[in-house]
């Protein structure tokens, strides 16, 4: 019986503990009231497949209302870095970045939306939204 080459290859995949929500800070927005609405993107967010380690690649689009605090620009740069070898799942990606911005920001509203390249002839657009309870 023929083994399979690939099955036992792997790459070095870190937890969701990589992660590196310490690196985020928030700075004062000085117009709460002005329904501002503040968009961020990026065409290099990457982190891996949790179960073989290859690249997953992603439009990043992250739209908010912020309420009294914006992301520190650099902070957030250095926190989508900390993603590049986590094993996540696409769908679980926006979800997690939408939790640690709520978390930090306490927005009006955010939109994280993530349009993942094409792999294996699947595209995959995944949309996480968040609205303050009023």
């Amino acid at each position: 019986m023929a083994i399979d080459k690939y099955t036992s290859r792997r790459f070095d995949i870190q937890s969701e503990e990589a992660i590196d929500l310490a690196v985020l800070e928030a700075v004062p927005f000085d117009y709460p009231d002005s329904a501002t609405e503040v968009v961020y993107e990026t065409e290099e967010f990457t982190f891996v497949c949790p179960w073989t380690g290859l690249p997953d690649f992603c439009r990043l689009v992250i739209r908010y209302v912020p309420h009294h605090s914006l992301v520190e620009l650099k902070s957030l740069k250095y926190y989508l870095t900390s993603y590049r070898n986590v094993g996540i799942l696409q769908e679980h990606a926006v979800n997690r970045i939408l939790q640690d911005l709520v978390q930090l920001l306490q927005p009006v509203s955010m939109v994280i939306e993530a349009e993942y390249k094409e792999r294996g002839g699947l595209k995959t657009k995944a949309v996480a939204r968040y609205e303050k309870e009023q």
